[in-house]
């Protein structure tokens, strides 16, 4: 018997240790969140006010940022104890402005977030571009210099032909006694020059295209290197287009050959400059940016919505003894859908036919009402919020203890009084006699 004693105490001890324990912790979840959603609310107004800022006044930004974070708070709590079959009006008037001023939040968040999201991507946007625009320059200045030499290759060929035309006789333009007589005269020195003239002329281009073409190497390194060291070799990359543009022209110049002309890259400042925050960033929508703005007012209604299952003060001593005795007074109890007690604030048939007056009770439910103790479920009848639970346990312990401790006094009393009415063994022999 001690042992099955024993066993029975280290049990409920146990037990009585898990539930604290349990309730301590679920306890300090529901604190926790409050400081969470704090946190939320200026994470996320930071991200709105930065987006905000850069299209209307800065105080003004700031001051529409903490309205915006404060509706979304409120409302997320008010319609969290809010039932569309309570008050349609009212609910859909704290749906609408909560889904306003969530829109509002993510719309200018999303700039922020696309800004860090994409500014990598927007800077190698950036780079690649440029290193397009001088590629296809480059691609086309090699174009235009196989073009032009062999443009003068063939000019000098045609001037390799005269002369040989010249020196035999043939060239069309000799004169009739002197067709077909081989010979070095003044006709073939007039050739030969112009033939010794063309091979300088496109001797003079190959060296200066030599020239061209190692400053090409030059440019296409300092490209390669642009992502690494971007200030000194953007600048080498501007420095070698404008050799490579100024070189190509004067050859181009010398033959009378036309050379595309070089792009014109944007500005170091512009090259770096970070991006800003503009509606055409919705042009290039950006899902991840998106889906982190509205994750982070997601979260913050989510622990908003969850904080309204905390009473937003306590109630004290008599304000308990107040709302217990008036609730007592309901007959009409039932479990509803949402699994939380639900009972029926209006007159019963019998109260309305006695004339009933349910002030104090009608007091107790609207007290309740506006402090989240009770959720109206509509227009007769409402619900515990969960944080009631724990006050009427209270009550209902305190009550019950309270009767048992009367019921132990009352035996005891009654235990005394036939203690003190019984008479003793020898006032029993006496009257026997």
């Amino acid at each position: 018997m001690e042992t099955n004693s024993d066993l029975k105490n280290s049990s409920k001890g146990l037990g009585s240790l898990i539930n604290r324990a349990q309730t301590l912790f679920v306890g300090m979840l529901r604190i926790w969140s409050i400081p969470i959603v704090l946190m939320l609310s200026v994470a996320s107004g930071f991200t709105t006010f930065y987006g905000m800022s850069y299209f209307i006044t800065p105080w003004i930004a700031l001051i529409i940022t903490i309205a915006i974070q404060s509706i979304i708070v409120i409302c997320s709590l008010e319609i969290a104890g809010i039932h569309w079959k309570a008050n349609r009006v009212r609910f859909l008037s704290v749906l609408l402005s909560l889904l306003v001023a969530i829109t509002a939040s993510i719309t200018f968040s999303y700039f922020k977030f696309y800004e860090v999201s994409e500014s990598e991507s927007i800077h190698i946007t950036r780079l690649k571009g440029v290193q397009k625009d001088v590629n296809d320059y480059l691609v086309s200045v090699l174009a235009a210099k196989s073009g032009l030499l062999k443009q003068e290759q063939l000019e000098l060929n045609k001037a390799a032909e005269q002369e040989s035309q010249a020196y035999f006789g043939t060239h069309p333009q000799v004169s009739p006694e002197y067709r077909n007589v081989v010979g070095t005269g003044k006709f073939w020195r007039h050739y030969n020059q112009i033939h010794k003239a063309k091979q300088e002329h496109v001797k003079q281009m190959e060296q200066g295209f030599q020239s061209m073409d190692e400053e090409i190497r030059k440019l296409q390194n300092n490209l390669n290197q642009l992502d690494g060291d971007a200030q000194n070799s953007y600048k080498d990359v501007v420095i070698g287009l404008q050799e490579i543009q100024l070189k190509s022209n004067q050859l181009a110049a010398n033959s009378g050959y036309t050379v595309p002309q070089a792009p014109m890259l944007m500005p170091y400042a512009q090259f770096i400059q970070g991006m800003t925050p503009s509606f055409a960033m919705w042009n290039n929508f950006s899902l991840f940016a998106f889906l982190c703005a509205g994750m982070v007012d997601f979260f913050t209604f989510l622990l908003s919505y969850r904080m309204e299952f905390t009473a937003p003060g306590p109630l004290n001593e008599d304000e308990q003894e107040l709302v217990f005795e008036c609730i007592k007074q309901f007959t009409e109890f039932r479990i509803n859908e949402n699994d939380e007690l639900e009972m029926v604030i209006e007159k019963s048939d019998i109260e309305r036919a006695r004339r009933y007056s349910d002030l104090s009770r009608m007091f107790a439910v609207g007290f309740l009402l506006s402090r989240g103790f009770l959720r109206k479920i509509d227009s007769r009848s409402v619900e515990f919020a969960p944080n009631l639970y724990p006050l009427i346990a209270e009550k209902m312990s305190t009550k019950l203890k309270a009767l048992k401790l009367a019921s132990k006094n009352e035996e005891l009393h009654s235990k005394a009084t036939s203690e003190y009415t019984q008479p003793s063994n020898n006032e029993v022999v006496y009257e026997q006699r």
